[in-house]
């Protein structure tokens, strides 16, 4: 999560997140459960274990202008819960970076956009803000949600890969806001004024 100004802007949206699949996955969260306050501007990670108990790390922040996207080759198998089990979605990214992209672009069996290794990927259709059906196994970003709020709701679609460039898609995840994608698959992307304006809103 994002701490900016002394605070973290998306607090209850992460809180909410955590508690929801930890009720699924049989896990206590601790009521007590703070977020991090003051400081400078930095990547706050919380991590919560099968007994419940909070692990707190820092990172410095980093968001890139842009970012080049590349179909994986092995199908999309779901994320339907934010965890450290994470071995195929960095392998996905390093077989992206291997192409000279900088993150991998998943797909489900059936060649519909799912997300990225660690953003959630949206689009536009029509003025539309769209993005995958959480039903294919999205992971439920809660960049996403927040963009859902500012844009007044997003549209879930089955989007083939192979369209995904022309529909200005761009990337969104909680720690670094909105970032653009310049291409998908070598095919480059066209820019969308409805894309800067949620980058500017993202943050409250």
């Amino acid at each position: 999560m994002r701490l900016r100004q002394g605070r973290v802007p998306l607090w209850d949206l992460h809180r909410a997140r955590l508690e929801r699949s930890a009720r699924a996955l049989g896990i206590l969260v601790p009521d007590e459960l703070a977020p991090p306050v003051g400081g400078a501007d930095r990547v706050c990670r919380l991590e919560v274990d099968a007994r419940g108990r909070p692990f707190w790390s820092e990172r410095k922040p980093g968001t890139p202008e842009h970012l080049r996207l590349r179909t994986c080759a092995v199908p999309h198998r779901g994320y339907r819960h934010k965890s450290t089990d994470r071995a195929w979605l960095d392998a996905a990214r390093l077989e992206a970076a291997a192409a000279g992209a900088d993150d991998a672009l998943l797909v489900t069996e059936n060649g519909l956009v799912a997300e990225s290794s660690v953003w959630s990927v949206l689009w536009w259709e029509d003025g539309r803000l769209c993005a995958p059906p959480l039903a294919l196994g999205v992971l439920p970003g809660v960049a996403r949600e927040r963009l859902a709020a500012v844009a007044g709701g997003i549209t879930e679609q089955e989007l083939p890969a192979s369209k995904l460039a022309s529909r200005s898609p761009f990337l969104a995840n909680a720690a670094r806001g909105v970032v653009f994608a310049s291409e998908v698959d070598g095919h480059p992307v066209p820019a969308a004024e409805g894309t800067e304006r949620l980058r500017r809103a993202f943050w409250p």
